[in-house]
């Protein structure tokens, strides 16, 4: 089972529905009854190690990288 975000066309209502990956894309109902909905883009972070904003560095001491794009663009 996998949560899901999406969003009422009718009313503007957001909301997440817990279902199975094969059901992701069927008709999900929003919370005031309106079947006219569209699933969102889930966006999220994971990993580890550190980042100028969580103060980690590496084993050698040095800045671990930025966070869009590990440093490349100058970003830290």
């Amino acid at each position: 089972m996998a949560t899901y975000e999406y969003r009422c066309r009718a009313c503007g209502a957001a909301f997440e529905e817990r279902r199975a990956m094969a059901d992701a894309d069927a008709p999900a109902r929003c919370p005031e009854g309106h079947v006219d909905t569209t699933r969102l883009l889930s966006v999220f972070a994971s990993g580890s190690g550190g980042s100028a904003t969580s103060g980690g560095s590496s084993a050698a001491g040095s800045s671990a990288g930025g966070g869009c794009c590990g440093g490349a663009c100058g970003c830290r």
